[in-house]
């Protein structure tokens, strides 16, 4: 039989309603025994603490824009990404720029560099305990002391053909990649950029930025690869880093390695395989 609430007396009602109260804290408890508690679930994200900011730095005759692909990639997966600009001055003064922009990061963070952006990372790394991995794709891994001219040996960018040497006011001579010229000599096409569509390679040569010629002969300093986890991708078509070079640099850095079908600019060409090695090492190191 249903009851409507209006024929009840006064005293009926207001049993009805403290009955009423009382049953809330039993749902609420009932409710919070069938699923995790607040307390549980604090705990557990707790344990597997917060995503690290990941930072993309860029190499050589290149900008931030060369990691557009794995950006966007990384963003649609619900990661912080930042790709600062990379002056490509030589490892010294490059690195202590980024060394000064990673302390300004809050929680850990996954460093990850292309091609020379490699020396700037074993260098700007060392020290920073927030600095949870290191991701090389088709980058140098310098030990102490080596410089980028003693690990290129064997590039196919010919120093006395590929580039264009323009002194600056400060004495720094920069090095711009000379366009191929009838395949006389391989210049950002053909050994820069090779296994890039010529659409895009001509775009990425239009902008490039230029290395100071004194960065081949600057000394890296202690690697950070020595106490931070370390991934390596190579393009096994590289041609600037020979794959054999980059194996050997990965394998004395302790570094987890994996091999794409393309050549040096791999973040450009094969951007899902650079994405998943970096949320790989994301998710080793939480």
């Amino acid at each position: 039989m249903t009851v409507h609430p209006r024929t009840l007396s006064t005293r009926a009602r207001l049993a009805l309603l403290v009955l009423a109260a009382a049953a809330i804290p039993l749902t609420a408890g009932a409710a919070a025994t069938g699923g995790p508690s607040t307390a549980a679930t604090a705990a557990a994200s707790k344990h597997r603490g917060p995503k690290p900011t990941v930072v993309l730095v860029h190499g050589d005759w290149a900008d931030a824009s060369s990691w557009e692909g794995v950006t966007s990639r990384l963003l649609d997966r619900g990661y912080t990404v930042v790709a600062p600009s990379n002056a490509l001055r030589g490892p010294t003064r490059d690195a202590a720029q980024l060394a000064s922009f990673l302390r300004s990061i809050s929680g850990p963070i996954v460093l990850v560099a292309h091609s020379y952006g490699g020396f700037v990372i074993t260098n700007a790394a060392t020290g920073n305990a927030n600095v949870k991995a290191l991701v090389y794709i088709d980058a140098f891994i310098p030990d102490a002391g080596q410089t980028a001219g003693e690990l290129a040996a064997g590039s196919c960018l010919d120093p006395g053909t590929a580039f264009n040497a323009v002194p600056g006011p400060d004495g720094v001579v920069d090095l711009y990649l000379r366009h191929d010229r009838n395949g006389t000599y391989p210049g950002y096409a053909e050994c820069f950029a090779n296994r890039v569509p010529r659409w895009k390679a001509a775009l990425l040569e239009a902008g490039q930025r230029p290395a100071a010629a004194d960065q081949f002969s600057d000394p890296s300093g202690p690697p950070a690869w020595e106490s931070i986890p370390s991934w390596s991708l190579i393009g096994t078509a590289d041609r600037v880093i020979t794959p054999a070079r980059q194996r050997v640099m990965s394998k004395r850095a302790g570094a987890r390695i994996s091999t794409v079908d393309a050549g040096h600019l791999s973040l450009v060409t094969r951007p899902d395989v650079v994405t998943d090695l970096v949320v790989t090492a994301v998710r080793a190191t939480r």
